[in-house]
């Protein structure tokens, strides 16, 4: 496929977790501009929603969960395979699954090298070589290999949300009566040795309230982290709790109103690149290397060099310490970083 060829619609796969559909967005505006490309984006149901209205999307193919299993999926990859025929398809997943894909697929497929191997002797080793050769790309510029012999930087590849009117709606709604700058924290993980101690957010928040900046949770979780600073809760305060209130639509324009992120490493510190917000990210059991990083011009990322990290790919090993890789950042540190990030000019 070479870039002087005519606006083309190729085939887009990737499945995963929210942030790993979220880092193909800024790939795939990057093709849209300099190789004249459009997408069809398969992927899951839960995913589709942040990508509608994408410039370079034309159609999100949203499956369903239970169409992503054995035999299942055999017939919907067999079905997909001959719905678009011809079209090139990029496998930005590399799994057993976009394999049965590209086997069944009836016109060209490319894939991105995922440095697996690498990754696993890093993890398992820790040279500082290996390190070096996994940091040389994120995943943004790593998906870009694809198509390209050498990867755009990685400032051109941020992700690209466009939340639409209702969110925005939505989002005027949730934070009506909030003051500026804002801060939004987002306190939870999916796998819970990724995520910053509670205590250290509830501090957190105190010194963000001390230092007279508004901040507000957003997210979801069965335990909000305060359960008295719901959204109807007494106006004038700072500070509100909106967990379990938003979609991810919803989630993208809140973000896009407030003045910076302050996440774990997670989904939300992508969505917050999507629409260009600052974002301060609190790494522990991950690394850089694996590279999932904010790449943004003002995104800060805390972490301590220790000599168990990183412990795991995704945060999915649990701790045999005292998770001291997260303890060990406080929030005193922290509030340092988003004072830092908001005096910086946009």
């Amino acid at each position: 496929m070479t870039s002087s060829r005519a606006s083309q619609t190729c085939v887009a796969f990737r499945l995963g977790a929210l942030g790993d559909v979220v880092l193909t967005t800024g790939v795939l505006e990057w093709w849209r501009r300099h190789r004249g490309l459009s997408f069809i984006f398969i992927t899951r149901s839960g995913s589709a929603p942040i990508l509608r209205g994408h410039p370079a999307i034309e159609r999100v193919v949203a499956v369903p969960e239970d169409r992503l299993h054995g035999m299942a999926w055999a017939q919907t990859a067999f079905q997909l395979s001959r719905q678009y025929a011809g079209l090139p398809l990029l496998d930005l997943h590399g799994t057993l699954r976009s394999r049965i894909l590209g086997a069944f697929w009836r016109g060209p497929v490319e894939r991105y090298p995922k440095f697996g191997t690498c990754r696993r002797l890093f993890r398992a080793l820790r040279w500082d070589i290996l390190r070096r050769h996994l940091e040389h790309t994120n995943v943004p510029q790593r998906y870009s290999l694809a198509l390209e012999n050498i990867p755009p930087e990685a400032g051109e590849l941020l992700p690209l949300l466009r939340p639409g009117n209702k969110a925005q709606a939505r989002a005027t709604t949730l934070l009506h009566g909030c003051a500026r700058p804002l801060v939004a924290l987002h306190p939870y993980a999916t796998h819970p040795d990724k995520a910053w101690p509670r205590e250290h957010w509830h501090t957190l928040a105190r010194l963000l309230t001390e230092a007279g900046l508004d901040w507000y949770v957003l997210g979801r979780n069965s335990k909000p982290l305060f359960a008295d600073r719901g959204p109807d809760a007494e106006s004038g305060r700072p500070g509100r709790d909106l967990t379990n209130t938003s979609s991810l639509e919803d989630a993208c324009a809140l973000l896009s109103r407030s003045d910076v992120l302050v996440t774990n490493d997670s989904g939300p510190m992508h969505l917050a690149a999507g629409v260009r917000t600052p974002v301060v990210a609190l790494f522990g059991p991950t690394s850089r290397a694996w590279g999932f990083y904010p790449a943004g011009p003002s995104d800060v990322v805390l972490e301590r060099a220790m000599d168990c990290r990183p412990c795991s790919l995704h945060g999915k090993n649990r701790c045999t310490g005292d998770h001291a890789c997260l303890r060990d950042i406080t929030p005193e540190e922290t509030l340092q970083a988003v004072l830092r990030v908001l005096k910086r000019p946009n």
